[in-house]
């Protein structure tokens, strides 16, 4: 990777992190919260949790594209360029962190356990992806596939 001393790659990346961080934070709080109040098993709320995050996560990044007059298909392509790998690492790491909090998953959405171990978790897993995007942007990968449609 070249050497930016402006900062802008590590601006880029901070961002498209924050952005999916967005998108994974819309779908997993709603997959935890649909989760818990029907009192669905751990493993079933995780899923629910993960296929919400994929969803708003893609749905973020796809909006402004197909508001650009981008065809569906074509938004879905860049999204899944731009965001899948993001999207992978923060759910394996937001999840594993609310599964080895004691009493998280049961934890419903009124519980202060709730939403202190998923800004926990959501941290964590921030950090996790941070590096993965920085270095894959840095490559004109991730990130960078979306960055190409928006000039």
């Amino acid at each position: 990777m070249k050497h930016d001393t402006s900062g802008s790659l590590a601006r880029l990346a901070f961002q498209a992190t924050l952005h999916c961080m967005t998108g994974c934070a819309i779908g997993e709080i709603a997959g935890m919260a649909i989760g818990t109040a029907l009192g669905l098993g751990a493993w079933t709320t995780v899923g629910l949790a993960v296929i919400l995050a994929f969803i708003s996560g893609f749905g973020l990044t796809m909006l402004p594209l197909l508001r650009s007059g981008m065809v569906l298909r074509q938004a879905l392509a860049v999204a899944l360029a731009a965001d899948f790998v993001s999207i992978s690492i923060m759910e394996i790491v937001d999840n594993a962190v609310m599964m080895v909090i004691p009493g998280a998953m049961a934890a419903g959405p009124f519980d202060s356990l709730f939403w202190l171990s998923m800004a926990l978790a959501l941290a964590v897993a921030f950090v996790a992806a941070y590096p993965v995007n920085l270095w894959m942007i840095g490559r004109g990968q991730g990130h960078a596939a979306v960055r190409a449609h928006h000039h």
